[in-house]
C-alpha cells in the first residue's frame, strides 16, 4: 500500500469561490462598519487639531502684539516718570531756594533788632559808664590830692 500525500495550502475547487465571495463580503462589511467611520473620526481630528494650530499661531500673535503693546507703554511710564522726577527736583530746589531767600530775610531781620538792642544797650552803657567815671575820676583826684573837691 502506498501512501499518496499532496500537501498544498491552497487547493483549487468550488470552496475557494465560496471563500472569495465570503472574503468580499467581508470586506465590504468591514469597509462599511470600520474604515468609514475610523476615516471620519481621523478626518475630523485632522481638522480638530489644525484648528487648534491655528488658535495657537492667532494667540501667539496676540501675545506678541501685547507684548509689544505692553513695551511701549512701559517706556512711556518710564518716560513721564523722568519727566516727572527732573519736575519734581525742580520744584523742590525752587522751594529749597525760596526757603533759604525766606530764611535769609529773617536772619537780617532778627540781626537788625538785635543791633538796634546793641545799640540801645551801648548807649546806656556808655551814659552809666560816663557817670562811673567821673565819679571814680573825683575820688581818684580827691585821693591824689588829699582833699574834698567842692
Amino acid at each position: 500500500m502506498q501512501i499518496v500525500s499532496n500537501i498544498a495550502l491552497i487547493t483549487i475547487n468550488e470552496t475557494l469561490f465560496i471563500q472569495l465571495v465570503s472574503f468580499l463580503i467581508f470586506l465590504f462589511i468591514i469597509k462599511r462598519l470600520m474604515f468609514r467611520p475610523i476615516r471620519s473620526i481621523i478626518s475630523e481630528r485632522e481638522k480638530h487639531i489644525k484648528k487648534i494650530k491655528a488658535d495657537i499661531y492667532d494667540s501667539e500673535y496676540a501675545i506678541d502684539d501685547l507684548n509689544e503693546k505692553l513695551k511701549i507703554r512701559e517706556d512711556q511710564v518710564k518716560e513721564e516718570a523722568f519727566k516727572l522726577n527732573i519736575e519734581l527736583k525742580k520744584n523742590g530746589e525752587d522751594e529749597a531756594i525760596n526757603i533759604f531767600a525766606a530764611a535769609s530775610k529773617e536772619i537780617e531781620i532778627i540781626k537788625a533788632q538785635n543791633e538796634k538792642i546793641i545799640e540801645i544797650k551801648i548807649s546806656e552803657a556808655r551814659k552809666h559808664l560816663s557817670d562811673e567815671s567821673e565819679k571814680l575820676s573825683e575820688i581818684i583826684i580827691e585821693k591824689v590830692l588829699n582833699r574834698r573837691l567842692g
